[in-house]
């Protein structure tokens, strides 16, 4: 039998170790994926891009993630996930910045797929990472805690960036747009040293945790092992399976149901990221400056929805419903903003609406490691991840493109309502409740 005080205790101490450096680290991961949404609005005007060259730039960084993505798994098996993550950050980080660079389309096409080819691993690297040392009962809040991530990059990059894009236009001869991406790509890459220093890759590594402390951590995670099925924590320590475990999740249908749902998941989201700044914009708030400031307050609220909603997630230990609903809602609400003829606030509320719900989504990360089989769930997380994060690439794409052709963004938000409410349906209809095992704390 654990000691409940026990586990309690020695757990508090792994969130005050991994939490803030992995936010951290995927707060500056964010940022450099999403900037370029900000940087547009100068950006384009200064190169002569469309709104179809932006969309494509944008998403075409998703392709090159979808195809290192797994691989970049399997090697952070084999060299620990302290060295994966050092590489994936300053690799990522000076492309970013290079970005500053970009003169002609295929110049941002380049850096783009650049970009998804060094940063591809580092969200399933996560997922992983937090496998190998938290049991089931505890996954659902620290995966949220891990992804609040998102809407902190939201409320501090966007003023950040419209800080930037208006007080930097032009020092030393150089665009606001362009030290945007010098900006927030170089500190990316030095955190990724702190990153090297501070992490350990499995708690038996932890020089931290006393040799009683690590024996429990080991206790736990081979109980919720035994007690869920799930044995992706178990991989950890396996280095010779990675050829059978690509196959096993390549072999498995659960995989590709998955992948599916986090499809729809990702274009949730990067719909409402990469189209944001272009949003708020069009609400004449004034200075970029402004864009900035007021896009804080959708990315506010979204913070406060991945809280309650993965909070609700592992108290009531259910998760199907959870994801169902916030795929209902997110998406739709961003589509209800095109009903209310611009008017200010109820757009507002409306965008609040939408951020609350479509980030909430990623307490999607909650089921896969339990859903799995065990012998596809290391790799089968690296799969379901390359697949579903295609939505970035399909999302700002066809956004763009309806944005060039129409003039409007009403009938992508419509596209994308229809393929998140597809994605809660086959939540709902396509995972099993009983299949999605929560090992309760004991």
């Amino acid at each position: 039998m654990i000691d409940a005080a026990a586990e309690k205790a020695v757990y508090r101490r792994i969130d005050r170790r991994i939490v803030p450096v992995i936010m951290i680290a995927y707060v500056l991961a964010f940022l450099d994926r999403i900037n370029v949404g900000y940087a547009q609005l100068q950006m384009k005007q200064s190169l002569g891009f469309s709104d179809a060259v932006y969309g494509v730039g944008a998403g075409i960084f998703f392709l090159s993630y979808f195809l290192c993505e797994l691989p970049s798994n399997l090697w952070m098996q084999k060299i620990g996930a302290r060295l994966t993550f050092l590489r994936i950050m300053v690799l990522w980080g000076l492309t970013s910045a290079a970005t500053m660079f970009v003169a002609e389309p295929w110049q941002f096409y380049t850096v783009r797929l650049l970009l998804g080819v060094f940063e591809a691993g580092f969200f399933p690297g996560v997922i992983l990472y937090l496998t190998w040392w938290y049991p089931s009962h505890r996954r659902g809040r620290v995966t949220g805690l891990f992804l609040f991530g998102i809407p902190i990059t939201g409320v501090l990059g966007g003023p950040l960036s419209g800080a930037i894009l208006s007080g930097m236009d032009g020092v030393h001869g150089y665009a606001g747009w362009q030290w945007l991406f010098v900006l927030e790509g170089l500190p990316t890459a030095l955190f990724g040293v702190v990153v090297y220093r501070l992490l350990s890759n499995r708690p038996g590594d932890a020089p931290w945790l006393s040799p009683a402390e690590k024996t429990l951590v080991q206790t736990v995670l081979d109980n919720d092992r035994a007690l869920t099925g799930s044995d992706a924590a178990a991989s950890a320590d396996t280095h010779g399976h990675d050829r059978a475990s690509a196959m096993a999740a390549l072999r498995d249908l659960r995989t590709y149901i998955m992948g599916g749902i986090y499809f729809c998941c990702a274009c949730s989201v990067y719909t409402f990221t990469f189209w944001l700044p272009t949003m708020i914009k069009a609400l004449n708030v004034g200075s970029l400056g402004n864009v900035g400031l007021w896009s804080a307050l959708p990315f506010a609220a979204g913070g406060v929805g991945i809280l309650l909603v993965s909070w609700s997630s592992d108290r009531f230990l259910e998760r199907r419903w959870h994801v169902a609903t916030t795929l209902f809602l997110g998406t739709s609400a961003l589509y209800a903003t095109t009903l209310v003829g611009g008017a200010f606030w109820p757009t507002m509320l409306l965008l609040c609406m939408a951020a609350f719900f479509s980030f909430s989504c990623v307490v999607f990360w909650a089921i896969p490691p339990t859903y799995l089989s065990r012998e596809a769930a290391a790799a089968g997380i690296a799969v379901i991840s390359s697949i579903g994060i295609l939505g970035g690439f399909v999302s700002p794409s066809i956004m763009g493109w309806m944005k060039t052709l129409t003039g409007s963004l009403d009938a992508g938000l419509l596209l994308m309502a229809g393929i998140s409410i597809t994605g809660g349906l086959a939540t709902l209809l396509l995972v099993p409740a009983r299949a999605v095992r929560v090992n309760r704390a004991i």
